[in-house]
């Protein structure tokens, strides 16, 4: 015990005695768009056809994992100017890989490359990130970052709520012409290339002036006295040669990627010939940017003015008559199970999907949220959780004939979309879940799309999906039911479905211990 007790104590007095260096950064702000990119091009005149004017907010559903990789890479291949790009989880795997090919090849071009990554996983990547950031047109920063040299366990321990908070935003944008925001981070398990996990995810690509509204929160991160550049954290230091070296790096691993199915996947994906022939829906209509203040990692929980929610609360309190919600990690509390019953009792209809006990890749998230089930089930909420044997080709968020069956057959599947559908009008697309952690502790941003064309659309294929895609949730005297639909037939079961005593025990007990509002 006593050695115990020291060892905690060496611990805090080493992380006391740590700190970041002064961040003496310069600010950098967007590029105007001098010419319009190749894939807005595109769009615009696609647009044309249609009849939609050249300057407005045009929007491209992106629900297909490899579709959503295939967007960034054109973006990336006809980049001219700058790109900006906000993540979360940036993961070294193939799709991380591919898009760090793209980036050197556009800085390589003489675009000016800014990446923006949150520190929650770049643990040991100092040394490839600097390499990357040693390209005179590659600038890299890392958001709210752990002190180097020291242990990051014992920096969660002793500094928790203000190293727990972090940057979850997802962005995307080339030459402030097009953004890309949605639900997905880098990574295979978000583009259809895991061969074990695929997360059925949504994106929207945007044109037009909400564009500017993205840019405009890029570098207020980007700014922030919380954003370092990867040169002041990392003691590496490259010579003059590095950038030739890389390039050789990247081109000879670009090669030997050649063959891989995914790769081929991409070669005969055809979105860009769909755009060009008017052959996916494009919609137009007003489009606002909402975004936590970047304050927020450092405010007061009770500072409101720096939160996302209060922007997006008028929008679902508005609702008159139906309220459809997508989140994967889905942690009303107390105040959101009031709020729900409000809404019910108003006569609006409420739809929640969010994942079961086997999709879910968090199971403390879990752990918070069935505690609230049966509440939620007794007032009338309509409750769906995700089936994690569904097939890939299965996941269905918009309305598009494009689809496509996975190259690996099945997989685990995951819920990763965050939207919400108010009352077939308008809809939320972006990385915000309903849980504590979104709303209080973490920074994200949305993009809330006033058309009735799309919202219909989305939301007319969640109902023609959703008893295919998840269980349907009732209350049998008190006790739980898991109903599907399965080749015609309805299958039910009264214990989370597919999962085994112990992780139901696990699960039980995990819900009695405090900590809800860091889910």
């Amino acid at each position: 015990m006593y050695q115990l007790s020291l060892g905690l104590a060496l611990a805090f007095l080493l992380t006391a005695c740590s700190s970041l260096p002064e961040n003496s950064s310069e600010p950098s702000y967007t590029l105007d768009n001098l010419v319009n990119n190749q894939l807005e091009q595109k769009i615009i005149s696609a647009n044309r056809e249609i009849g939609f004017a050249d300057n407005a907010v045009t929007m491209l559903l992106l629900d297909d994992g490899t579709d959503a990789f295939i967007a960034r890479l054109s973006l990336l291949n006809s980049a001219q100017n700058s790109v900006d790009l906000q993540y979360y989880l940036y993961h070294s795997d193939l799709s991380g890989n591919l898009l760090t090919m793209a980036l050197w090849q556009a800085a390589e071009r003489g675009v000016r490359v800014r990446l923006l990554l949150d520190d929650m996983d770049m643990a040991g990547k100092d040394k490839t990130l600097s390499a990357l950031a040693s390209h005179p047109n590659i600038n890299i920063r890392l958001f709210n970052p752990f002190v180097r040299g020291k242990n990051r366990s014992s920096q969660f321990v002793f500094q928790f709520g203000a190293i727990t908070r972090r940057m979850h935003n997802k962005s995307f944008t080339v030459d402030n012409s097009i953004s890309i925001l949605g639900g997905r981070n880098i990574g295979d398990v978000y583009f259809g290339a895991d061969e074990n996990t695929v997360f059925g995810d949504l994106d929207v690509a945007l044109t037009g002036p909400v564009v500017t509204e993205v840019s405009h929160s890029f570098d207020a991160y980007w700014n922030s006295p919380l954003a370092y550049p990867i040169q002041l954290l990392s003691s590496y230091e490259w010579e003059a040669q590095t950038t030739e070296l890389i390039s050789q790096a990247l081109t000879q691993k670009w090669e030997n990627k050649q063959q891989h199915a995914y790769v081929k996947q991409l070669k005969a994906n055809n979105l860009m010939e769909l755009i060009h022939t008017n052959q996916v829906n494009i919609y137009t209509g007003e489009a606002k940017i909402l975004v936590d203040d970047p304050a927020k990692i450092t405010a007061s929980r009770s500072k409101q003015q720096y939160h996302l929610a209060p922007q997006l609360a008028p929008y679902i309190h508005g609702a008159e008559n139906e309220l459809i919600i997508v989140s994967p990690y889905f942690v009303p509390g107390k105040e959101g199970v009031e709020f729900f019953a409000d809404l019910i009792k108003r006569g609006i209809t409420v739809k929640v999907l969010t994942n079961s006990l086997k999709s879910n890749d968090v199971m403390v998230v879990h752990a918070g949220y069935r505690k609230y089930r049966k509440a939620l089930l007794a007032m009338g909420v309509k409750l769906y959780e995700m089936d994690s044997k569904l097939l890939t080709s299965d996941y269905v968020f918009s309305k598009t004939d494009n689809k496509k069956s996975s190259i690996w057959g099945k997989s685990k599947a995951s819920l990763h979309a965050k939207y919400f559908v108010i009352d077939r009008k308008s809809t939320f697309i972006g990385s915000l879940n309903l849980d504590p952690r979104s709303l209080y502790e973490n920074t994200e941003i949305g993009v809330i799309l006033e058309t009735e064309a799309l919202s219909e659309d989305v939301a007319e294929q969640f109902d023609n999906h959703i008893n295919q895609i998840a269980f349907e949730l009732s209350l049998v005297d008190n006790n739980i039911i898991w109903s599907k639909i399965e080749s015609g037939e309805t299958i039910t079961y009264d214990k989370e479905p597919y999962s085994s005593w112990w992780e139901r025990f696990k699960v039980g007990f995990i819900s009695y211990l405090p900590g809800e509002s860091q889910l």
